[in-house]
């Protein structure tokens, strides 16, 4: 059995098919990874939603800021003028598509391979433990009859930094925006930076904003993780991190991490552009 993780697909179906058949995928005996953000931004959400489900035990799927906003337009929370979306809203099997996305996890750990996977990344204040029980925590909620009162209390950029008091919509929106929304933090205090968006500046020896995993002491540094979320930053391996958002919906890579070999090794293919990335910063 081979075991690969799959960065932001964002609705590009056919790119992900063109990878699948790359890599000689056999969903009787491969498993996927898929690191969240399924949906949007594409043309063929639907279509993915539909492949994706129908993979059964042969794929992980972790919850993505993407995913998250679907679920919230679907709850009436946020309006979308995306028809991509709104052929999911009016689909024969969306509502059954909806339900399956949003008992998605937020974190997928595999202890025999030694991957831990999440859309955007784990505050620098989480080991892995911790970091499991906030995922548990906020599942449990999107899982429930009343999933969609956390949907309303979502949105927002507050609170900025973890702490074990936290109680409420404010703890279930910091777990949340530390899943799928982070990408920089302060040096100093760990804070999260959720309005920048952009590549980071490696050169500069002590800046302000360091990306998340770059804050000191991060309790986390001991895992090797996975994640998607910051096509900005693209393709980045490093001891222990390994980032799969290449941008395939704006013109990027759609990339492929094969988990059995040691080190891993990539597979990715070319995409045509969807959108234009300046448009979102």
């Amino acid at each position: 059995m081979t075991t690969y993780a799959i960065g932001d697909i964002q609705g590009c179906y056919d790119e992900l098919v063109a990878l699948l058949d790359n890599i000689q995928f056999d969903p009787s005996n491969d498993r996927l990874w898929f690191a969240g953000d399924l949906v949007n931004r594409g043309r063929k959400s639907l279509e993915v939603l539909r492949y994706v489900k129908s993979l059964g035990d042969s794929a992980v799927t972790v919850l993505g800021n993407h995913d998250l906003h679907l679920l919230a337009v679907h709850a009436g929370v946020k309006t979308t003028k995306s028809d991509d979306l709104k052929a999911i809203l009016k689909a024969e099997d969306g509502e059954e598509l909806l339900h399956w996305l949003r008992h998605r996890p937020l974190l997928h750990y595999d202890d025999k391979l030694g991957y831990t996977m999440v859309h955007a990344g784990l505050a620098p204040q989480w080991d892995l433990t911790l970091a499991q029980l906030c995922a548990h925590e906020l599942q449990m909620v999107l899982r429930s009859d009343n999933y969609q009162e956390f949907l309303f209390k979502m949105y927002g950029d507050k609170p900025r930094k973890w702490k074990n008091k936290l109680k409420g919509w404010k703890r279930l929106r910091f777990i949340c925006n530390s899943f799928t929304r982070m990408r920089f933090c302060e040096r100093e205090s760990g804070k999260l930076a959720l309005e920048e968006k952009g590549a980071p500046d490696f050169k500069r020896k002590k800046p302000k904003l360091v990306p998340w995993f770059d804050v000191p002491d991060r309790q986390s540094k001991d895992l090797r993780i996975i994640f998607g979320h910051w096509s900005t930053l693209g393709a980045y391996h490093a001891p222990g991190l390994h980032c799969l958002d290449t941008g395939c919906v704006w013109g990027g890579k759609l990339t492929a991490l094969k988990l059995d070999d040691q080190p891993p090794t990539y597979v990715a293919i070319n995409c045509p552009e969807v959108q234009n990335p300046m448009d979102y910063l």
